[in-house]
């Protein structure tokens, strides 16, 4: 694997710059071309320097560049101007002068310059596409069009604020398993390391004979103790190791798949990306963009790579003449409820409609999981601390009663 340094443009000919790990240069292109980039420039990376080190622990440590909640806030304060009628220049400096956002004033003004040199509002806004996706571009496209530049900015902050709560909910809910788990983790480390240390101690002093369980506690923490600097080490270049990879194209394909797969919050991630994608093709097509297009937008702008090339199988089979729900059904991603949905909507021609009631099908199955989340992870969550508990009876107690009752005994 190497790392190469690419160029190139979208469908709707934005440029598109980044850095990818691969075999070779024909292995990016390869890429590239499988998400709709046609490619201009592939040239092998340089070897990063210690000073490129320090830069990126730095920047890792500094807020990361534009956020969701800011273009939130940005799309609705461009409605709100425009809706009063301000000017679109005037309305962006406005906002370049009073986003407390750093990066995001610094993107509002290439923004203003673009509007400056000619430009369209869509064209200044494609130079930017880590800010705006194109889902968000296009949808701006079709209002400059159409004339309707502030309903495109009220339907991307109600899209834009569902994404934001979905994501938030999850998080929280995710939080206390986490906490949980990291807290059993360091105590199964302090245990090894001082705990288990201060027993064998007492046990050789009486030289008893001890259990299997007990000789094997105290092999790991003798290992621990004596190795423990090995340990953390270990366990940090895994977790840059998983991380390296998950980078990679075979990497961030197999962690998207996976993550879709865990247990209890895996189909909790599925149905809200299902959701996300069905709300928003719906405003696609509600803004007026083609079918195609809204397919292929939809498609790119999705988190998840797994889901991204089943749905674009989708856009293939409609650009082929076939149902919408019939290549809804051969994905394997709606579950037959929705598929009829789907069918109801091409069958009398509301298909945004019905796009809309999936999406809100989507949202209450993750409402009514996200409820049940607590209550369905604590049994995992008892079942690990009973593991653990198990584990300590049966190696540190069970002697210790033994010498007890040996005392006892004498």
């Amino acid at each position: 694997m190497a790392l190469f340094r690419y160029s190139g443009r979208n469908s709707l000919g934005a440029l598109i710059n980044g850095e990818l790990d691969a075999d070779s240069e024909n292995a990016v292109a390869n890429h590239l071309l499988g998400h709709q980039i046609t490619p201009l420039t592939i040239t092998p990376a340089p070897a990063t320097s210690s000073t490129d080190w320090r830069k990126i622990i730095r920047d890792n440590f500094k807020r990361r560049g534009t956020q969701l909640i800011d273009i939130i806030f940005f799309s609705r304060q461009m409605y709100s101007l425009l809706h009063a009628g301000v000017p679109i220049l005037d309305a962006l400096h406005g906002l370049r002068d009073s986003t407390p956002n750093p990066s995001l004033a610094k993107v509002i003004g290439d923004i203003c310059a673009s509007l400056d040199a000619g430009s369209d509002l869509s064209s200044a806004l494609r130079q930017h596409p880590d800010v705006f996706p194109a889902l968000y571009v296009n949808i701006i496209e079709i209002g400059e069009t159409s004339g309707t530049l502030a309903e495109s900015f009220l339907r991307l902050v109600g899209y834009l604020e569902q994404e934001l709560d979905t994501r938030s909910r999850i998080r929280a809910a995710t939080r206390y398993p986490k906490l949980v788990l990291g807290v059993i983790a360091a105590a199964i480390f302090v245990i090894n390391l001082l705990v288990i240390p201060a027993f064998a101690k007492l046990f050789n002093h009486f030289h008893a004979q001890l259990p299997l369980p007990t000789r094997i506690l105290m092999a790991v923490s003798n290992f621990t103790v004596a190795y423990w600097y090995l340990l953390i080490f270990g366990g940090v270049t895994f977790f840059f190791a998983v991380r390296h990879y998950v980078n990679t194209v075979q990497g961030h394909l197999w962690w998207d798949r996976t993550k879709l797969r865990l247990p209890v919050i895996g189909s909790i991630l599925y149905r809200a990306a299902l959701g996300r994608f069905a709300e928003a093709l719906a405003i696609c097509m509600k803004s007026g963009v083609p079918w195609d297009k809204s397919m292929l937008v939809v498609s790119q702008s999705m988190d998840n790579d797994y889901l991204s090339a089943k749905l674009r199988t989708m856009r293939e089979g409609v650009e082929r003449g076939e149902a919408i729900a019939l290549t809804a059904a051969a994905t394997g991603l709606f579950p037959p409820l929705v598929v009829q949905m789907i069918q109801v909507g091409e069958h009398t021609g509301l298909i945004d409609q019905q796009l809309i009631e999936v999406a809100h099908y989507y949202q209450r199955e993750v409402d009514y999981q996200l409820k049940q989340l607590s209550s369905n992870i604590e049994p995992l969550l008892l079942v690990v601390v009973g593991a653990m508990v198990l584990v300590l009876a049966l190696g540190i107690f069970m002697p210790m009663w033994g010498l007890a009752s040996a005392a006892l005994h004498h």
